[in-house]
């Protein structure tokens, strides 16, 4: 049994974290990790570029980071057994920006970055952000299978 935990960093907790649950429970099913343990953080710029100052030495803000628990380790699933996957954090601020700058609903926006880490925790990567990247477009494709789930 999957179990997904969602934490606001945010001033107010978000009215819709049960549906954003929903939504990144479908991913998972969708991709068969349906043992996983995984944690979600909604926050602002100033703390998820602290994080990537302190963990990827980029001094920036960016819109989302992901931690995978067995980054550089075989990962060893059992069956009935939770597998602690790691963690997403989310920056709502730069995810409003780049929702506009892409032209883009921020519903959308947050499910993107949300299946990006979900990928990047799997163990998928990608070198460049360009959209011939084998793991950018199976994002978008999941994008699209989940497109009837309402965050917001």
């Amino acid at each position: 049994m999957t179990e997904i935990d969602i934490i606001s960093r945010l001033e107010e907790e978000p009215g819709w974290l049960e549906n954003y649950s929903a939504f990144v429970q479908a991913v998972l099913t969708l991709e068969d990790l349906t043992e996983w343990e995984i944690s979600l953080t909604l926050c602002h710029d100033a703390y998820i570029k602290e994080l990537n100052a302190t963990y990827r030495d980029k001094d920036e803000a960016t819109d989302v980071l992901s931690f995978c628990q067995n980054e550089g380790d075989e990962i060893m699933s059992f069956p009935g057994q939770q597998l602690s996957a790691g963690d997403i954090i989310v920056s709502m601020d730069t995810l409003e920006r780049n929702a506009e700058l892409y032209s883009v609903p921020l519903e959308e926006e947050l499910k993107r970055v949300t299946i990006h880490g979900i990928l990047h925790l799997k163990g998928m990567t990608h070198e460049t952000r360009e959209p011939e990247e084998k793991m950018l477009q199976y994002q978008e494709n999941l994008l699209e299978k989940t497109a009837e789930f309402k965050v917001f």
